[in-house]
């Protein structure tokens, strides 16, 4: 059962939450798990379809407006909703709802192996009819732009006219709510009905947004028990909706499917209508049941790469799968998307891009599915000259500074000590690339795209780094750590900054060696010299880490450890987070973490201190970080299982495994955590595994939690697919797919061919 999500409760704050865990999406297009027919009026809901990056653009109001504030921001809209089908039964037309009459039994499932959603519900009018009604939706991995749902009737006791009514509708709001900070306030309507009409049989609407005039589009056909002609409907249009209208009788067994096809003026042009057609057309002869077996059959596809399988806890088992189910449908597929902190399964963050991607989700992808690694990382690529004017606009003569939270890629970050000061962004990106060159060897797209991504990054550094005393210092920005803002020599954003820099010089060099008349058209192009490329080795070499001699550890930045230390032991419960309960400027003062900071600089880049050092710094920030980002207990995790303590690294795996199932934030309703359901991944593949991708190759250093009798998953390396199997007494490698390829096991190397599996006894040091 560890393949589907079930949950039956109808409660309100149960609904919000499983509006967001049985979200469908395929990167493209996301579909709340609203109900159909709605819940009634006393009940709250936020429904919800999107199309990512699709968005419109807001002013954004100061009380004082400085130079170089962002002037606007986009936000993620709401789109067209096409989730709507009413039932009514009987000449007095009792409408099936769940606050209306009797529910005998009802079941929830999501079935992440074959990637639908299923509602079954035993009904009883408050008149006596009785029926039973199956809801099934998909959101297309193959048709990107197709939403489907299916809806069977079948008679208990009443065998009398059923009226069917599903609209399509045009007039659609986000949701918004003024006391969260992580949620918007304001910019409810954004989306308007420009084109409404019918087609033969097919209705359609396009909306536009208010300032950014996108478009969006959608048609929609219903086939009455397979049939796409049914004579007996109407398809009526109104000023902002479409109604299709049937009355049939319940002599047996009746079913409605609802194909609706999403389309924007970002993918698909102009004429968003004809093309919905057409789409329409080639969807035209394919049953429900087809669509099922293909999806089926593309989540086989990626199961075979992505599971992760865990021995004797179906929790567990459960939610590491719901987290890489749901991220893959949140995963951007073009130039224009990537992955929103939320993905496409809520409103929370606005649909905004961060740092996420790069440092918690593009991970997963890269060692899973390279190919959509690659693509997100060509929407970076593709937001390269935003970057670059952003950095111009923030007084720097060279180099590229990509937003902190954006969709389009501009600056959508108003609150700049804890925004645009993370300039460490810039090294994530750049982090990322490099971890995709160690991984896949692909020196043609380092040619192409990666170069010149870390060329414009390590120029950024090199202007605004300077020399004082012989080191390279990094001034007024913030790290990772939210509760500590605008600072001098971030070790985070110093030790990225010092790996950015090198790769940039050591790209070059590789280049230069695989092709020369690429990589001087290269320079050419960007203005690149030799002195130049010398001068970003220099930085880094010189590059201020900052460290304290008493402690022996790693500071965050150059005045944190002269701070007090906040006063936990008297800070209520209810106070956290703290960011919610306190200015800013009272937690700056102190030493205390929203997350990981330093922490997760030596897990990133372990070899630039000493195992001693990562130690020491890891038991000294532990105590001050309150974790209140979900971005912060995988990290601990995974470092915890690199300084030997397994038991202590599982209790933060606990923590992340099923936060949104649980709702363990209190958040879920607003869109499911995606950077930390990628940190679950890394927890286990990172963490309790050790794996490690540097320029030896990839290594493996695994352990096992004490409460675990076997765990397994499989890696994509450099062609191959290399399966990883650990058990209380071993560890087992076996190539599933490629050629025979060497992996550091412990501190062994060893070769791994087809059909000679690997074992090797489990290291007591770990």
């Amino acid at each position: 059962m560890t393949w589907m999500i079930s949950n039956p409760e109808l409660s309100q704050q149960a609904l919000l939450n499983m509006e967001s865990i049985f979200a469908l999406g395929n990167g493209y297009l996301g579909v709340r798990g609203n109900f159909e027919e709605g819940y009634g009026e006393k009940t709250n809901s936020i429904r919800g379809t999107y199309l990512n990056a699709f968005h419109d653009v807001i002013d954004i109001p100061y009380g004082e407006k400085l130079f170089a504030f962002p002037d606007t921001q986009q936000k993620l809209v709401n789109n067209i909703d096409a989730q709507t089908i009413q039932i009514y039964f009987g000449e007095e037309a009792e409408p099936f709802r769940l606050d209306h009459g009797t529910i005998i039994s009802h079941e929830r499932h999501l079935h992440m192996d074959k990637g639908y959603s299923e509602r079954i519900v035993h009904w009883k009018s408050p008149e006596g009819k009785e029926v039973r009604l199956t809801f099934r939706r998909l959101v297309s991995f193959i048709h990107r732009e197709l939403f489907a749902i299916d809806v069977r009737i079948e008679p208990v006791n009443y065998h009398g006219d059923v009226r069917i009514v599903s609209t399509l509708n045009g007039k659609v709001k986000n949701y918004t709510n003024a006391n969260d900070p992580r949620v918007a306030a304001g910019h409810a309507e954004r989306m308007s009905v420009v084109d409404i009409g019918v087609r033969g049989s097919d209705g359609y609407v396009v909306d536009e947004t208010t300032a950014s005039k996108l478009r969006a589009g959608c048609v929609t056909r219903h086939r009455f028990n397979g049939s796409e002609n049914d004579t007996a409907a109407k398809i009526e249009p109104g000023e902002t909706e479409i109604t299709y209208s049937a009355t049939v009788s319940l002599a047996q067994s009746i079913s409605i499917t609802k194909l609706s096809v999403y389309t924007d003026s970002l993918r698909h042009g102009a004429d968003l209508v004809e093309h919905g057609l057409k789409l329409q057309e080639e969807l035209s002869g394919w049953t429900f049941e087809d669509l099922l077996e293909e999806q089926a059959r593309y989540m086989s596809n990626y199961w075979k790469s992505a599971d992760v399988t865990i021995q004797n806890d179906d929790q567990l088992q459960e939610g590491i799968r719901f987290n890489l189910f749901q991220l893959l449908q949140s995963a951007g597929r073009d130039e224009h998307s990537n992955i929103s902190a939320k993905g496409l399964s809520g409103e929370g963050y606005e649909g905004h891009y961060f740092w996420d991607t790069e440092i918690y989700m593009f991970p997963v992808f890269l060692m899973t599915d390279p190919k959509l690694a690659r693509q997100l990382l060509l929407y970076r690529y593709a937001a390269l000259e935003q970057a670059r004017e952003r950095a111009r606009e923030m007084g720097h003569r060279q180099g590229a500074l990509y937003p902190w939270r954006t969709i389009s890629g501009t600056e959508c970050s108003s609150f700049f000590p804890s925004g645009t000061a993370q300039y460490h962004i810039s090294a994530d990106i750049a982090y990322s690339y490099i971890q995709y060159y160690l991984a896949e060897q692909d020196k043609d797209f380092l040619l192409s795209y990666g170069a010149e991504v870390l060329i414009e990054t390590a120029r950024l550094w090199a202007d605004i780094g300077h020399y004082y005393n012989g080191a390279f210092h990094i001034d007024e920005v913030t790290g990772p750590d939210e509760y500590t803002c605008c600072v001098n020599n971030n070790y985070y954003t110093n030790a990225m900054a010092k790996h950015n820099l090198k790769w940039a010089a050591k790209s070059c060099s590789i280049l230069k060696s695989y092709d020369a008349a690429g990589y001087e058209a290269l320079c050419k192009r960007l203005g690149v010299s030799e002195e130049e490329v010398a001068a970003w080795a220099k930085a880094a070499d010189a590059m201020l880490l900052p460290y304290d001699e008493a402690l022996g550890i790693n500071p965050q930045d150059d005045t944190f450890l002269r701070k007090a230390v906040w006063d936990f032991d008297n800070t209520p419960e209810d106070k956290y987070p703290l960011l919610l309960h306190y200015h800013p400027l009272t937690i700056y003062r102190y030493q205390v973490c929203k997350q990981a900071d330093t922490v997760l600089a030596h897990f990133l880049l372990e070899d630039e201190q000493s195992f001693e050092t990562i130690q020491r710094s890891y038991d000294y920030y532990e105590g001050i970080t309150t974790h209140d980002s979900s971005l912060s207990s995988c990290i601990f995790s995974i470092m915890a299982s690199k300084i030997g303590n397994t038991d202590k690294a599982y209790e933060y795996f606990i923590e992340t495994a099923r936060l949104d199932l649980d709702n363990t934030h209190g958040n879920t309703k607003d869109g499911l955590h995606m950077a930390n359901m990628g940190g679950t991944w890394m927890s286990i593949v990172y963490g309790f595994a050790g794996m490690r991708i540097k320029e030896s190759g990839l290594s493996l250093s695994p352990a096992i939690p004490k409460d675990w009798e076997q765990y397994a998953f499989r890696l994509n390396f450099r062609g191959r697919l290399i399966g990883v199997s650990i058990d209380k007494d071993s560890v087992t490698l076996e190539l599933v797919e490629g050629e025979a390829v060497e992996i550091k096991l412990y501190n062994e190397i060893v070769r791994v061919e087809a059909d000679q599996p690997v074992k090797h006894s489990l290291s007591p040091a770990n």
